[in-house]
């Protein structure tokens, strides 16, 4: 009797790969994908190879995705405590001798240029969501004392270079983790009582404090100019209150349907500064509308939806609170970026999820999705 073996074919070798990943997921970040990619080649055809390097970029992330995907939460739990010591090592290390660009201190040169606080948006959330792990069933005010500490930490270095965006991002990471490891709510609403007294007393107070000498003491002055600019943008209209007047003026001239694909006049006529990357949403809006923009937006809140879920549904502590911190670290991109690009919040350097340029933050994004996937595909083989 003779046995007759067939090689299997490439689709079936390659299936065990792709098994329970989360396809509404996938879907609604190639869409957004896609959207990014026509955005950039409408804004970034006259600007270099800025097209081609989104391109890349995205290739990039897209590969770094699938294999932390292949991750076992468990994995990810073991590289936690390594990659935050490495992240915080890397950022001491810019403080000593790092790159210095227009006036800020953020790169680091080990034979390619990087910028080692993007780790720490990815090492912040893992350190703490393996902290809390630890102490699951036995959580102390303590304990998030020591959580505050391991935060404020690459937070303040963050700070120092100085570089507000992403040090927020960092933070916003870091305190979601917290918040949904339990924190009781009697710690949270002081904090928050005094935010909003503070932002009613800068309104009202905002030509006094926004006058020439008048020091703020803990603000830096490009800090102070950025609040001011956001309570008055027409104080300085062709300085400061540029990017912010211009950019209001793109989304509202795009109506209800826009100006049509690379019809973008504001765009195009390179009023927007920065419309490839921190102002590209000004880019969108005027050449894709409210229509399109309420499209952009669906793409986002349906990722953040599909996050959720996933982090409810994570059969860890650790993975619920990995999940959870990185699907509103989403959010938070989104929301700075479009809220500075429309004028409500202060311009900081926060980039506008799978649409602006920019490698390390997308290669992060990917990263992060690839975690989400990775949790979410443990969930559905357990279950299977």
């Amino acid at each position: 009797m003779s046995v007759v073996i067939r090689n299997s074919s490439w689709s079936t070798r390659l299936a065990p790969w792709f098994v329970g990943f989360d396809l509404p997921l996938l879907l609604a970040v190639l869409a957004l994908a896609a959207i990014g990619l026509a955005t950039m080649y409408s804004v970034g055809f006259d600007h270099g190879t800025r097209f081609a390097d989104h391109m890349r970029n995205m290739g990039i992330a897209a590969a770094l995705m699938f294999v932390i995907a292949q991750m076992s939460p468990y994995r990810l739990l073991t590289l936690a405590v390594p990659l935050y010591t490495l992240g915080v090592a890397l950022l001491v290390a810019v403080a000593v001798f790092g790159l210095t660009k227009k006036g800020a201190q953020r790169w680091l040169n080990i034979g390619v240029v990087i910028q080692p606080s993007e780790i720490m948006k990815i090492a912040m959330p893992l350190m703490l969501a393996w902290w809390f792990q630890r102490r699951e069933g036995q959580m102390r005010v303590l304990d998030f004392f020591v959580a505050s500490l391991l935060l404020v930490i690459p937070v303040g270095l963050v700070l120092a270079q100085p570089d507000l965006g992403t040090a927020l991002l960092i933070l916003a990471s870091g305190l979601f983790v917290i918040y949904f490891a339990g924190l009781s709510w009697k710690l949270i609403i002081p904090p928050l009582v005094i935010a909003l007294i503070g932002i009613v007393v800068l309104v009202l107070m905002e030509s006094t404090l926004c006058a020439k000498g008048v020091d703020w003491v803990v603000l830096r002055d490009y800090q102070k100019q950025r609040v001011c600019t956001l309570l008055d943008p027409y104080q300085d209209p062709l300085g400061k209150g540029f990017h912010i007047i211009q950019g209001m003026i793109a989304i509202g001239s795009g109506g209800v349907f826009g100006k049509g694909f690379m019809q973008g006049t504001q765009t195009h006529l390179e009023f927007i500064p920065e419309r490839t990357t921190d102002f590209i949403f000004a880019a969108f809006g005027e050449e894709f509308g409210l229509v399109g923009t309420a499209v952009l937006v669906f793409g986002l809140v349906f990722l953040i939806v599909r996050g959720l879920a996933i982090a409810i549904e994570a059969p860890t502590l650790f993975a619920r609170l990995l999940a959870g911190s990185i699907t509103l670290n989403f959010f938070v991109y989104g929301f700075v970026n479009m809220g500075m690009v429309s004028g409500i919040l202060p311009v900081v350097g926060v980039p506008l999820p799978f649409i602006s340029y920019g490698g390390t933050a997308m290669v992060t994004m990917g990263l992060g999705l690839g975690i989400l996937l990775s949790i979410g595909r443990t969930k559905r083989l357990m279950t299977r």
